[in-house]
């Protein structure tokens, strides 16, 4: 597809007027579907006295995410490796090198988060890379799981998962806001190859944003994306990379089309087009392991976003980096990320 592939758009700040299509899956059902207010949860001790943020593992081989306040927090989708117990016989020993539920509940606590800490699972999409754990992270957190009526109807359609899933669905409407503690948060479409959202969080003013499995950056991606003081966006392979690479043509097809995935060119395009100054963190996530590198990636944002005299910093909290107008930073594909207090 010649050109850019995200859209030229206008907005004025507002959300979107809501229209439900009556064909659709998403309708809500009274104003139930408009607010989840959750119960308070104690104060921690743990570090920040503002949003938290560690990835728990980010590509396909599974991705989970933390994000939290000082009342707790959520997990932001759940495709990494089931604890121990829940693992068949015939493993995949592809993903052997990914931590498990466990090894991230760990990680968790030794930042102060326990699982009681955590009030919900937001669920972008029904593929095995984010949700192969949610059962067993819906158990061990006795929590729920806050999806669209489409991603779960898919998930129960397409994915080996329990009906009884349902019994702990809380269905979120897209552009439609709703709150788990002190977060407000607003489910946005994107443009995947299955039913599939990217999540506004909100806290304080402050606005972390995921978007992740997309082809294409629509209108309505974009205007959330380009409010965000925090964004976590897909840099899912390098164009040269994937052309010049194994994959059938059939494959390579599939991941750049519209329905695919985002390229590290039309990603730092992007946010260096969508750059202001409210804009702290950039977190890049869903690295393909076969046409991708951290380096690439990071070398690609780094590179638009300087063409524009935005000076970069590297993530890491270092004295000599709190200068940069913006952080940057690639989400491991195998392994936790460092821990980030955001605000």
């Amino acid at each position: 597809m010649a050109g850019h592939k995200y859209k030229g758009y206008t907005h004025d700040g507002r959300p979107l007027k809501i229209a439900f299509d009556v064909n659709g899956d998403d309708t809500p059902h009274g104003l139930d579907a408009i607010e989840v207010v959750q119960p308070a949860a104690p104060q921690y001790t743990g570090v920040g006295k503002g949003l938290c943020f560690m990835s728990l593992g980010s590509g396909s081989s599974g991705n989970c995410a933390y994000l939290g306040t000082p009342r707790g927090g959520i997990l932001i989708d759940a495709g990494i490796r089931e604890p121990v117990k829940y693992h068949r016989k015939k493993k995949n020993p592809e993903r052997q090198d990914v931590p498990t539920l466990d090894q991230a509940f760990i990680e968790l606590e030794r930042n102060g988060i326990s699982r009681e800490m955590v009030k919900g699972i937001l669920l972008t999409h029904a593929h095995q890379d984010h949700m192969r754990c949610l059962y067993p992270a819906i158990s061990a957190c006795r929590c729920s799981v806050f999806c669209t009526m489409g991603v779960m109807a898919q998930m129960l359609q397409r994915c080996r998962i329990s009906s009884r899933i349902q019994d702990h669905h809380v269905p979120v409407f897209k552009e439609i806001p709703f709150r788990i503690l002190d977060m407000e948060i607003t489910a946005f479409e994107t443009s995947h190859d299955v039913k599939s959202v990217g999540f506004c969080i909100e806290y304080e003013g402050e606005r972390f944003v995921v978007a992740t499995d997309m082809g294409i950056i629509t209108d309505r991606a974009a205007h959330y994306m380009s409010i965000a003081n925090y964004l976590m966006i897909e840099c899912n392979y390098d164009k040269d990379m994937l052309l010049n690479g194994r994959y059938p043509q059939m494959l390579k097809d599939r991941v750049m089309s519209e329905k695919g995935h985002l390229d590290n060119t039309v990603a730092a395009q992007f946010v260096a087009d969508h750059y202001h100054e409210g804009l702290h963190n950039v977190f890049l996530c869903h690295l393909s392991k076969d046409n991708n590198t951290e380096e690439i990636a990071l070398a690609t944002m780094r590179n638009a976003l300087e063409s524009r005299g935005i000076s970069v910093g590297d993530g890491s909290n270092d004295v000599s980096q709190r200068d940069r107008n913006v952080q940057i930073y690639a989400l491991p594909r195998y392994t936790s990320s460092a821990w980030f207090v955001l605000a």
